[in-house]
């Protein structure tokens, strides 16, 4: 009797650490939260005087936040960067090249594509803005269900006037209401995590908001000291604490990486509607850090450690090898990835990160950072470039510089890129230079197409599909 009992207490310790083990060896979960034209200031955990962002400063009290983090300085180049892993102007399109808002090549392997193999559940939810920059003009074979997502919901493009949603290829509302969005997003993303808790998954929650036309809830109007632009922030901050909620209240808050960023810096133009970089010079379609430097916090219990600021140069198109690292995954090798492996940087065990960062407005190269230097080319006005022709009004005056000779700043004493060293520092400016020359043969720059960079033109080459009514 006494054996058998023995017996049976073994038995059940050993299935208790089984189980324990299979917990434990389970892949991570993923969650990227993307919101648009949000500043670096733009969080209580970053400077804001006056939006009150508690659930994402928790999460860097939880977890790390990085100072010195890079997206792209407009909306659709910012999401290919980060879906793949690459420069914009690296990556196959499906168009001629010429626009600043690519149509994503099917040929690129993106961050859901290099996970799916190991069984993740991936979910697209929000902005897509790589099927083409128009709400009812897109190619439908380029949405996200055909680069690797399981399910989506979500708006082909920007909120410039209007928002239709679609869930995977079919329409469900047009001329939705605005400011129902961030909380219909993230009712999606909820409903996305309650199916899929067995199994491991990869959630891009790519908000709207804060791109104008602003749009709150009633719940929130008028409650932030920001304005309107406030109240959309702090309406998204609830949002996320929404889901860090459901995280917990599922157990899968131990094993779930949770990413917050924007997609680029503040849109100037829009001025009240609009939020802030300080102290970064300039703001979003700028080379300026301001345009290009975004927010970024990351939380993992127990693989992020808790309350760390790291200032190392990381970047959205890094998030493809880490994350692919992380789960175990195989990054592509028939391609150029431009993005590296951070996960060293996340789990706080390497501290000094030494690489370069390359600035494109648009498909223009304009400059190069590598550790506290940042070195900006000459450029001249063209009138054949979009870069003059269409968005310098979007840079406040005093941004709109022309440079006749390279100008050098040093970010760790001059963040708002005042003063040029560059007669100080004749070595600097020559490593640099050699940098953003091989940028310029490698990936490219304006009328030139890198000797690595993919083809243009593939599939319906420059001819987007209406696919919904325009009124």
């Amino acid at each position: 009797m006494k054996k058998s009992l023995c017996f049976l207490i073994s038995l059940c310790l050993l299935g208790f650490y089984s189980f324990g083990q299979k917990k434990s060896s389970t892949k991570p979960n993923f969650i990227i939260i993307f919101t648009d034209d949000q500043g670096y200031q733009d969080l209580g955990c970053f400077g804001s005087p006056n939006i009150k962002t508690p659930n994402i400063d928790k999460m860097a009290e939880e977890g790390m936040k990085l100072t010195n983090f890079y997206a792209q300085t407009v909306c659709g180049p910012s999401r290919a960067a980060l879906m793949t892993g690459c420069y914009p102007l690296r990556n196959a399109r499906n168009d001629d090249g010429e626009a600043p808002h690519p149509k994503l090549s099917l040929s690129e392997v993106t961050i859901a594509e290099v996970l799916k193999p190991l069984g993740y559940r991936t979910c697209m939810i929000g902005k897509w803005d790589l099927a083409g920059h128009h709400a009812e003009q897109f190619n439908p074979d380029l949405l996200p269900m055909h680069q690797g997502f399981d399910e989506s919901f979500f708006t082909p493009t920007s909120n410039d006037s209007r928002v239709h949603l679609l869930r995977n290829d079919q329409l469900v509302e047009k001329n939705a209401d605005m400011s129902t969005l961030t909380k219909r997003y993230t009712d999606e993303a909820i409903r996305f995590i309650d199916k899929n808790q067995e199994k491991p998954f990869f959630l891009y929650l790519a908000h709207t908001m804060p791109h104008v036309k602003l749009a709150v809830s009633a719940e929130f109007k008028g409650k932030s000291k920001g304005g309107l632009y406030g109240d959309v922030i702090e309406e998204i901050d609830y949002n996320v604490g929404r889901i860090l909620k459901k995280l917990k209240e599922s157990g899968l808050d131990d094993n779930t990486y949770v990413i917050f960023t924007s997609d680029n810096g503040p849109w100037w133009i829009k001025k009240d509607h609009a939020g802030h970089a300080e102290p970064l010079r300039g703001a979003k379609t700028s080379a300026w850090e301001g345009g290009f430097r975004v927010p970024f916090v990351i939380r993992a219990p127990g693989k992020v450690p808790a309350n760390k600021v790291s200032n190392e140069v990381v970047a959205t198109i890094d998030m493809l090898p880490t994350l692919a690292h992380i789960a175990g995954a195989k990054v592509p090798t028939d391609r150029v990835i431009d993005g590296l492996d951070v996960s060293n940087i996340f789990s706080g065990k390497k501290k000094v990160l030494d690489r370069p960062f390359f600035y494109y407005q648009h498909y223009e190269l304009r400059a190069v950072r590598k550790g506290k230097w940042k070195l900006h080319l000459p450029n001249q006005p063209d009138s054949t470039s979009i870069v003059y022709d269409k968005w310098q009004n979007h840079i406040a005056p005093k941004d709109r510089l022309m440079f006749t000779k390279p100008m050098l700043y040093n970010l760790e004493s001059d963040i708002d890129e005042t003063t040029d060293v560059a007669a100080q520092n004749p070595k600097v400016v020559a490593e640099l230079t050699k940098l953003l020359d091989w940028a310029k043969e490698d990936i490219g720059t304006y009328k030139h197409r890198g000797k690595n960079a993919r083809p243009l033109g593939n599939e319906a080459y420059n001819t987007p599909n209406t696919i919904l009514p325009s009124n």
